[in-house]
């Protein structure tokens, strides 16, 4: 375990469970399928496990507390995100075990493939043979 800047511990080891239930995997899913919810949680994840303070999140995203509060409640409640008290700060966090366990939920049940794969894939078959795509420029 290891004590990160704002005082969360974390274990830098990936844990996968692979047991992902449908009903989870809808729950994430449906809180990452709005938009300030998506940008929340792609801060969080950029912030790494050492995660960020509440006030931090809204000042970034532009967002008022209210609104913000609401927001991260689903992500908890998706077991996407989680909290600690540093203090008077809220800090949250992504958690990284519910994100790879949804990955190799969608890999193994919408992709069609197994998720003992290093890096869960899910493209079509076809563009395994073509070449990459280049950005357009415009």
């Amino acid at each position: 375990m290891t004590v990160g800047r704002w005082g969360l511990t974390f274990s830098p080891n990936l844990h996968i469970s692979k047991n992902m239930e449908k009903k989870a995997a809808l729950t994430a899913l449906a809180a990452l399928a709005q938009e300030s919810r998506l940008d929340i949680y792609r801060l969080l994840v950029q912030a790494g496990p050492d995660g960020m303070p509440a006030g931090l999140i809204g000042e970034q995203l532009g967002l008022p507390s209210a609104t913000l509060a609401f927001h991260l409640k689903e992500l908890k409640n998706a077991g996407l995100a989680g909290c600690t008290r540093n203090g008077r700060s809220l800090i949250y966090a992504a958690r990284y075990p519910t994100m790879n366990e949804l990955l190799f939920y969608l890999t193994e049940n919408c992709c069609g493939r197994p998720s003992a794969r290093p890096i869960p894939l899910c493209q079509p078959a076809a563009a395994a043979t073509t070449a990459p795509r280049t950005k357009r420029s415009t």
